[in-house]
């Protein structure tokens, strides 16, 4: 359980410092800097919405949403017998993303993005689009627990397998 708290304040720490910094140089600055022309800039966006900027619901409902998720993905995770670092690991990243978009719900008002993937940016249909939103290390940090959850699903929850063993503490 050290290392799934530890990775939580990794992930949050890294995202929180990251954060400041687009604010303070980007935001605050020059707005776009570009590292690999026409594919990849750190460019300042600010996001009131879930992923990929879709607004469902009113920022506080977000709110209460995402601190809802966040509990119970760590009462699952305290609960469970499983300690493995397979099994930790997902949970831990998908929750420290969690607690770092949720910082910037309850400081913002909005989650603060930056990161920029230029993959495709055109028209299709007469419809001026960007492929990849721009996105931030908590995003980052959920979308690849969530990957992980789902490439080993099976490891994870083997079916008729209650007994788990532990690797990690």
């Amino acid at each position: 359980m050290k290392l799934f708290f530890a990775l939580i304040l990794l992930v949050i720490t890294t995202d929180q410092l990251t954060k400041r910094a687009a604010i303070a140089f980007l935001r605050d600055g020059v707005q776009n800097i570009t590292i690999i022309p026409d594919f990849f800039s750190l460019t300042y966006a600010e996001n009131k919405g879930v992923a990929f900027g879709l607004e469902f619901a009113p920022p506080a409902v977000l709110l209460l949403l995402t601190g809802l998720i966040t509990a119970i993905v760590l009462f699952y995770v305290i609960r469970s017998k499983n300690r493995s670092t397979l099994f930790l690991l997902p949970f831990a990243l998908i929750t420290g993303g969690g607690i770092g978009n949720m910082i910037d719900r309850i400081v913002h008002g909005r989650v603060v993005d930056f990161i920029y993937f230029d993959l495709y940016h055109g028209h299709i249909f007469g419809i001026n689009l960007s492929l990849w939103p721009i996105f931030n290390i908590a995003d980052s940090a959920i979308s690849i627990g969530a990957c992980l959850l789902i490439i080993f699903h099976n490891r994870l929850f083997p079916a008729g397998n209650p007994e788990v063993k532990s690797d990690a503490g």
